[in-house]
């Protein structure tokens, strides 16, 4: 026994340092944060350096008359606590009509957006776009990225990104602690990661969901803007949005790049002002945050055939669309992170939490059909 005992041992330091060593010949230091955390959690903003997304003059929201009036469906109330969801907030009409919170979070905790961000970086897009940084989204990558100047590279345009079809060899995998995705999210190089792709399809012909795409927007919003992800958030949308509290947005590195396909950290009533923008068609209370063409292609299918061969009409600039109610589109993280918009019964709905389920309807996961049936209530 004593002797199984040790072979166990020896094998697992041998392991143990084959890892490192590779870790350390191979330069992907990172893997030793992605094997140590092993799983992505709402709170990962405690593990990585952030800069502050800063507000200004903040505007709380008004209470409805009917505020907590109506609780929840009993079985939505279960499914939401079964997938472990920490906020739940509706807002109708500019004002909330109902709002709880689970498991200590509050209407002014920090919780990760993971891939809500690529809304946000989207939003940005526009406000660039408004402002002339950007001129328009036929502008090729190069225009901003030197590595994109050469070669099938320099045919990728801004729009390919904004509808996730640069044709890039973009490994998109969570679970595998190689791939470039855990590399972006745990490693210290995000501007190496994302510009290090391949193109492998022509841009703009195949539907692809790629973090390194909405990556690629944020370095070309840096560039074009000559400001931070979170400084020009703050300018764009915290301030004129009249956010009640800073936002954190992760980065590489202390003075590195904002991951921009995730890692956007704010609280439910906050986060709703995003979706209040896009129920006023890019406009806040009248002001117009991003262009009117913007927003209309921004919540529009992209109908590029996606890898079934099949026309994609569930994604369009980086927000997501419910094929069968395209009226209705969503902001939507890994964990089960939700902005949804039901401009028929002017309705926004943030949900935060640590699961998703399994189950799709209409492409979406089982509970945002859920909350846009009680959305359509209202």
């Amino acid at each position: 026994m004593k002797k199984f005992i040790r072979v166990i041992v020896t094998l697992i330091l041998v392991i143990i340092v084959a890892f490192s060593a590779y870790a350390v010949i191979s330069g992907r230091i990172y893997l030793f944060e992605a094997v140590w955390y092993n799983f992505a959690d709402i709170d990962d903003y405690k593990k990585f350096t952030n800069n502050p997304v800063v507000t200004g003059e903040p505007q709380p929201w008004d209470l409805s008359a009917n505020y907590n009036k109506n609780p929840l469906p009993a079985s939505l109330k279960k499914m939401l606590e079964d997938l472990e969801t920490v906020a739940v907030l509706a807002i109708k009409n500019d004002s909330i009509l109902y709002e709880f919170y689970w498991d200590g979070y509050s209407d002014s905790s920090l919780s990760g957006s993971f891939s809500m961000a690529k809304s946000i970086t989207s939003l940005l897009i526009g406000a660039a776009i408004k402002e002339g940084k950007i001129q328009s989204l036929e502008e090729p990558a190069g225009d901003f990225l030197p590595e994109f100047r050469t070669g099938e590279k320099a045919r990728v345009r801004i729009v390919d990104l904004l509808t996730m079809s640069s044709g890039s060899n973009w490994d998109e995998s969570y679970a595998n602690p190689f791939s470039v995705t855990t590399e972006l999210y745990y490693g210290h190089d995000a501007y190496k990661t994302a510009t290090g792709v391949g193109i492998i399809h022509p841009p703009g012909t195949l539907h692809y969901y790629k973090s390194g795409d909405t990556q690629l927007l944020g370095l070309i919003l840096e560039k074009a803007t000559g400001k931070s992800l979170s400084a020009y958030a703050s300018e764009k949308l915290w301030q004129p949005l009249g956010a009640e509290h800073a936002a954190l947005w992760s980065t590489d590195q202390v003075g590195g790049n904002e991951k921009a396909y995730c890692c956007f950290n704010s609280n439910a009533r906050d986060f709703a002002r995003l979706g209040q923008l896009m129920l006023d068609s890019g406009r806040w209370k009248g002001n117009e945050i991003i262009p009117m063409d913007y927003y209309l292609n921004s919540i529009k299918p992209c109908n590029i055939p996606d890898d079934s061969g099949l026309r994609c009409t569930y994604y369009g600039y980086q927000w997501w669309i419910i094929p069968s109610k395209p009226q209705i589109f969503y902001a939507r993280g890994i964990l089960g992170q939700y902005v949804i918009v039901i401009p028929s019964t002017k309705t926004v709905i943030v949900r935060l939490g640590k699961k998703r389920a399994n189950e799709r309807i209409d492409n979406a996961p089982a509970e945002v059909d859920a909350l846009i049936r009680w959305g359509l209530l209202f």
